[in-house]
């Protein structure tokens, strides 16, 4: 056990470590630390802080720092364990905001996160400043999107301006954790980078015009973006006294959860796709080009191996599911038998889950719409089916945007576990489905260490793809096909879900309710 690597996933309500034997291609050690259970003074609820009603979720980043010691400290009685490992990689939830001053202390207690919904006011003025949302696509390639960082730079220009003076440097969440583990190095990479909404990932540069409309000293307060095909440093003498790690331990440029998560699902050459079934959801495909969306709604991301990610994120994935259990006391098995007492396409009933605001498409003030039901109709069993094809329904709207037609989509996250989910994603995008073994983010991470090192060791023809073979397992009890028997009803189901859609949003569609009787009789 000579020839280890190790892959940290900080995500919203965890934080994971895997630990990767290169030598029998084996995962040799596994752990977590949850938040909410295991460090409860932060007094976090599915590891954030904040008024939901004003669209605030954020964390303390010493959770994150607790929650890293803790994992080390366990898997150090381990005997040799972290002594072994020669690379370690992080990957951390994309776009939460940290600010740090010139001694290293955090400027702002508290970290902005990905699903943030505070900062519209500030997208607005950036997108009018910089001259209209194609103007904003032509700079960035992207639009701005309250979940990423650069609304949140410009909140706390506006709103906190003693934070924004003090602080020295914005980092990322990955890029924090990694200024911990090497003791100082600051360095930021093209795939979350990407997403900062400040970076455009066509020309690699930072936006001049965009830095200057928040503040003109901005750029003076942002990292170098290099490769990240490269290690930083190495390990802190820190880590080394206190867990045993080698000194020669080296530290990977790291990236975000997104990125990561294709390695960990096997999503490395174009054509594959990657289906996130968490707190969001996201699909996202590997590319040699960038890809611009005219309308913004898939994001124009870099990704770890020096392609790119076009993004699709939807704010609303398993939260509406999670609180329907929750408030009719129900356990996963019994989701699954309600779903017996309906039929596919549900009559036409549809639930549009927009319950905390929706990223794609761009509505953070939404709320979740129910339509068709009839009074017969208000009960558990089709409230249950409407949750779990309003989702799925929900991404795969976005999802038609994205410029491929996979023949497989590779699941991950919790709902990835379950048949009646894996069906009901292989129906309505009509399309295979196959859930990933184990967790992808910290899976990817390990897996892109390795082949860093290797790399850096002299074996440059080190293959990521064959890395990757030898640790991404499928769950092939899950694997799904779509029943042709409902190819019709949820083609008919699409249909009517996008006239909805459409219409609450004030764009020209068919009506959905002689539709609806055109359809579900």
């Amino acid at each position: 056990m000579d020839n280890c690597f190790a892959g940290i996933d900080v995500s919203t309500q965890s934080l994971k470590i895997i630990i990767l034997d290169l030598k029998d291609n084996s995962v040799i050690y596994e752990d977590s630390v949850v938040y909410d259970n295991d460090l409860p003074k932060y007094h976090t609820i599915n590891g954030t802080v904040g008024d939901k009603t004003q669209g605030i979720s954020e964390s303390d980043p010493f959770m994150w720092i607790d929650a890293l010691n803790i994992v080390f400290k366990r898997a150090s009685q381990d005997t040799n364990l972290l002594s072994n490992i020669n690379a370690l990689s992080v990957s951390g939830q994309q776009h939460g905001l940290v600010a740090i001053d010139k001694q290293g202390k955090l400027t702002r207690p508290t970290s902005k996160l990905w699903n943030d919904f505070s900062t519209q006011t500030e997208c607005d003025i950036l997108t009018e400043k910089i001259g209209g949302i194609d103007k904003m696509i032509k700079e960035i390639g992207n639009t701005q999107r309250t979940g990423y960082t650069a609304p949140k730079i410009f909140h706390m220009y506006r709103n906190e301006q003693s934070f924004y003076n003090e602080t020295q440097t914005f980092l990322l969440v990955h890029n924090f954790i990694n200024w911990y583990l090497t003791g100082g190095r600051i360095i930021m990479e093209p795939g979350d980078a990407s997403g900062t909404g400040l970076w455009d990932p066509v020309k690699k540069v930072w936006s001049k015009n965009l830095l200057n409309i928040i503040s003109k000293d901005l750029v003076e307060k942002l990292p170098t973006v290099g490769s990240s095909t490269k290690s930083i440093g190495t390990i802190a003498q820190y880590f080394v006294e206190k867990y045993g790690f080698d000194p020669e331990c080296k530290i990977d440029a790291g990236s975000g959860d997104n990125m990561y998560s294709a390695i960990g699902t096997g999503n490395i050459k174009p054509g594959m796709v990657s289906v996130s079934l968490g707190t969001s959801g996201t699909a996202f495909t590997i590319l040699e080009r960038p890809y611009i969306d005219p309308s913004g709604e898939i994001a124009c991301f870099c990704d770890s191996t020096g392609n790119y990610l076009p993004l699709l994120c939807i704010s609303n994935m398993a939260g509406g599911y999670n609180a329907f259990l929750k408030e009719n006391s129900l356990s996963h098995s019994d989701f699954e038998e309600l779903l017996s007492f309906t039929d596919p396409g549900n009559n036409g009933n549809i639930i549009v889950p927009w319950y905390d605001g929706e990223r794609t498409p761009d509505m953070p003030d939404a709320s979740p719409i129910y339509f068709g039901f009839s009074l017969e109709n208000l009960n558990k069993k089709s409230i249950a089916r409407a949750i779990i094809e309003g989702h799925i329904l929900n991404l795969n709207e976005g999802f038609d945007r994205m410029p491929v037609r996979p023949k497989v989509l590779h699941l991950t996250g919790g709902l990835s576990l379950s048949k009646s989910w894996c069906q009901t994603i292989a129906n309505i995008f009509n399309c295979q489905t196959v859930p990933v073994v184990g967790e992808g983010a910290a899976l990817g991470a390990a897996i892109h260490a390795a082949w860093i090192w290797e790399k850096e060791s002299g074996n440059e023809e080190i293959e990521l793809v064959d890395l990757a073979q030898s640790f991404v397992k499928f769950d092939e009890s899950l694997r799904s096909d779509p029943e042709s028997d409902y190819a019709q009803t949820y083609e008919n189901l699409r249909s009517l879900y996008k006239s909805v859609t459409r219409r609450i949003r004030g764009l020209e569609s068919e009506d959905p309710f002689s539709k609806k009787r055109k359809f579900f009789k």
